[in-house]
């Protein structure tokens, strides 16, 4: 009989979970046998992600600056949907962060004997001078080197704004370099997370060979705090700022975005839903083409509630495990570096693991402990997917609200 073809969209999503699964078994069956082995693999698999990170980042966020500088609609319509953008997207990193030290998931658990001894991290304090003077490094060659991603993404910003600003015949010819260097690590990109199942059964069957099952119980707390600060987004915040801002019933339109909510849920990806997103925001909520046209791919550029607010909750689990108590400085630079990350990794495959490469690495704290979460991932990357499109779906009734270019007869209706 022959087997019916498995959609593209689904293939990776569906590998990674049978990784999972399989890694999780050869850990149980063999142990200790498969321990050297599945940490050889794991360990490929992060240096790769590491390996692409900055010169990615540095393109992604180059570009994406570069074209949001160059639109013609960026003067009033274009800052009230950034500021809104960077607003909620700030609402929600402090929500995650907010819930994790008061919950503290990572606290107590047995998954720090996984992981290097604290001894060994280097992690100081840091105050708010250093931070604003880290910023500007006076080898920028050297921040790329080390993967000091704070000034990398200080940097980026500051190349694609200028470029913008360069005279016709230079910013075409910068800019164009600019987007085929993107293309090119975006492809480098795709080929290393085709490697992503191998790779995360490596980490799992390590993992589990070491700790057994209990790894699962000890995500329990974990999950349920991430999943409890995405729905006190989805449904508190994000509807709040629908109903102050523009008295509009704000579940109402929640349901009229139902398909375009439920389709990226399924999917994991806010990219494969726009053309229903824009469908549903016209013709359900009665935005008009100017507006959703605009804010939603804008959107999916520069937005990410979900996962902004996950990367934060994730490192300071991930530094509880380890045992690290991160300052007030240090955790701003969470907020900070993922506020800004989110800016061009929107359109990153599988954004959410290249933003935790990038968070952790801010802080000193080691990617590998990316390793403990894979397990419940895949789930939250599906609930946080929903949450980015539920977010530039709020954005784009308040904006249409406040241009007056919503039709409240199709809205109600």
């Amino acid at each position: 009989m022959k087997l019916p073809k498995i959609s593209r969209k689904f293939r990776l999503p569906l590998y990674i979970i049978l990784s999972i699964i399989l890694g999780t078994a050869a850990g149980l069956v063999f142990k200790k046998y498969i321990y050297g082995t599945a940490d050889v693999i794991g360990t490929i698999f992060l240096n790769l992600l590491k390996l692409i990170t900055v010169p990615l980042i540095f393109t992604s966020i180059s570009t994406g600056v570069i074209s949001l500088s160059n639109s013609k609609n960026l003067g009033r319509l274009g800052l009230k949907t950034v500021a809104y953008y960077l607003i909620s997207s700030l609402v929600a990193i402090i929500t995650g962060l907010t819930l994790t030290n008061i919950i503290k998931p990572g606290t107590g658990s047995n998954l720090s004997t996984l992981l290097k001894p604290v001894e060994n991290l280097n992690i100081e304090a840091i105050s708010l001078r250093d931070i604003i003077v880290r910023m500007f490094p006076p080898n920028i060659f050297e921040s790329f080197a080390k993967g000091d991603m704070l000034p990398v993404i200080i940097f980026s910003i500051i190349i694609g704004f200028f470029i913008s600003r360069a005279a016709t015949r230079s910013r075409i010819l910068l800019s164009r370099i600019l987007e085929s260097a993107f293309e090119l690590m975006m492809k480098i990109t795709e080929f290393i997370l085709r490697l992503a199942p191998i790779g995360i059964f490596g980490i799992v069957a390590k993992i589990v060979s070491t700790t057994g099952l209990d790894i699962f119980a000890n995500l329990g707390k974990y999950f349920l705090t991430v999943l409890t600060g995405l729905l006190i987004h989805y449904f508190v915040s994000l509807p709040l700022f629908i109903y102050i801002l523009t008295k509009l019933n704000p579940y109402k339109h929640m349901a009229n975005m139902a398909p375009a909510l439920l389709t990226a849920f399924s999917t994991a990806s806010s990219s494969a839903t726009l053309p229903l997103t824009l469908e549903c925001a016209e013709v359900n909520s009665g935005i008009s083409n100017k507006i959703s046209s605009f804010v939603f791919p804008l959107g999916a550029t520069i937005n990410m509630d979900g996962t902004a607010l996950y990367e934060c909750s994730a490192a300071i689990f991930i530094s509880q495990v380890y045992g690290v108590d991160l300052s007030f400085g240090q955790q701003f630079i969470v907020i900070f570096t993922a506020l800004l990350a989110s800016i061009g990794a929107a359109g990153i495959p599988m954004a959410g693991l290249v933003m935790l490469v990038i968070v952790l690495r801010s802080v000193g704290l080691p990617t590998e402990g990316i390793g403990i979460i894979l397990a419940v991932d895949r789930i939250l990357d599906m609930i946080r997917t929903s949450t980015n499109v539920w977010s530039d779906s709020t954005g784009a009734i308040i904006i249409a609200s406040t241009e007056n270019e919503i039709d409240n007869a199709i809205f109600n209706n």
